[in-house]
């Protein structure tokens, strides 16, 4: 009889080691990350999120002319919104969630599209993969720093 690891985890301890986040998230109760062999976090799925998201990611993809014209639509909506990455005309962005709320996001890219040239755009909450990256990038800046 096969089990799956959630039946089993019922009544015993179970460690996994991934790089999936996503798999972590739904077998685990609890996670802890680490960054060349040292313990950096350690919490649920939630609290690791609450601790370390906050925000939403916004992606734009446009034709690479229209970089300065999503940035500043980007300012608009958060003035403290930090640039994740841009490459190619797609630009990602973490907007805080208590600088913006998910129905004027959703206004000002409907706008934002009548006057330039959107290809894909997306809003997502903060990921447990975009925890990982936080939280390893920062172990990374810190050991640099010693």
């Amino acid at each position: 009889m096969l089990f799956s690891v959630k039946q089993a985890k019922q009544d015993r301890a179970i460690i996994l080691t991934t790089h999936s986040m996503e798999e972590a998230e739904t077998l685990c109760d609890r996670l802890c990350i680490m960054v060349d062999g040292s313990l950096q976090c350690i919490g649920t799925p939630k609290e690791l999120i609450a601790r370390y998201g906050g925000y939403y990611v916004l992606t734009m993809t446009t034709p690479p002319e229209f970089e300065q014209e999503v940035e500043n639509l980007v300012r608009k909506l958060s003035p403290s919104a930090r640039k994740v990455y841009n490459l190619s005309g797609t630009q990602k962005y973490e907007l805080l969630k208590q600088e913006v709320r998910i129905a004027d996001v959703f206004m000002a890219v409907e706008s934002f599209k009548k006057r330039v040239e959107v290809q894909a755009w997306g809003l997502a909450d903060t990921t447990m993969e975009d925890v990982f990256v936080k939280v390893a990038k920062g172990a990374q800046l810190s050991e640099e720093l010693s």
